[in-house]
């Protein structure tokens, strides 16, 4: 066997391997506490000489479901949380996210990253100004009449997921903490059902298509899994408060990430 041709890709070798199942460890357990593993995960794949940016994202994606669905059961079975209003979200983001796959592979991401940005900020700032937002459950009466609301936001953030990516589980966790008024536990709980609806919304697109690598998938799948159930168990043991904190976290990452990727190579390359 070609030691630089690992599962037949060109580029790959023991080392980078290895690399991408760390990466692919730590997805699953960042992916578990608030979302946005892609950021981890499919930069390392990139890493990868002989492989497409669109190969990249199928096998993220394949890989990444394993992980999801695992922190999803973790969380079903230790916070006990009601799903069934969850339902039609995740539906709305499963569609979302095959349109969004379909795309991908035609349109310029790039020129979504600016608004992308700016949604964040906005997240990220309302966020911090309200330090009660997310720091318990309220009854809410009123949730049926939010429900067209609730279904257009799964579908926009499903189709952002199948397009980009990085920064759903952010987008997810915000919107079912305002919408729902949820606290961060289980809005993050909820958040992995409709993830995993979002990675096989994807996946009902790449996979006919022949873009994902499944041997280097599985091998990801795996890390992603035991990240998935090391970060749910985090989360659960942790509460909202450290969700919370996680969340800013992460979303400064992404913002500093994007911004970068769509103005600082022109300004500083």
């Amino acid at each position: 066997m070609d030691p630089h041709s690992l599962f037949g890709i060109a580029g790959l070798t023991w080392t980078v391997l290895g690399l991408i199942l760390v990466a692919a460890l730590a997805a699953g357990w960042v992916d578990a506490v608030i979302g946005g593993g892609g950021l981890i995960q499919l930069p390392a794949l990139l890493l990868i000489p002989g492989i497409s940016p669109i190969s990249a994202l199928a096998t993220n994606k394949f890989a990444s479901i394993f992980g999801t669905t695992t922190s999803a059961i973790t969380y079903r079975r230790r916070t006990r949380t009601e799903l069934r209003s969850i339902v039609p979200i995740a539906v709305a983001a499963l569609v979302g996210s095959a349109g969004g796959a379909a795309l991908a592979a035609r349109l310029p991401v790039a020129v979504l990253k600016p608004v992308v940005v700016a949604a964040l900020i906005g997240v990220v700032v309302f966020t911090i100004v309200r330090p009660k937002l997310g720091a318990g459950t309220a009854a809410d009466a009123g949730a049926s009449r939010r429900l067209p609301l609730a279904l257009a936001i799964g579908a926009l953030i499903g189709g952002y997921d199948g397009l980009i990516g990085p920064g759903t589980g952010a987008f997810l966790i915000f919107a079912l903490v305002g919408l729902l008024r949820l606290d961060f536990l289980r809005a993050s709980a909820k958040a992995k059902v409709i993830n995993v609806a979002t990675n096989l919304g994807a996946l009902a697109y790449f996979v006919p298509q022949g873009w994902v690598h499944w041997p280097l998938g599985l091998v990801l799948a795996a890390a992603n899994l035991a990240g998935g159930y090391l970060g749910a168990r985090t989360a659960i043991a942790r509460g909202s408060g450290f969700i919370r904190a996680a969340f800013l976290m992460v979303s400064g990452v992404l913002i500093t990430k994007l911004c970068w990727e769509t103005w600082g190579a022109a300004l500083f390359g």
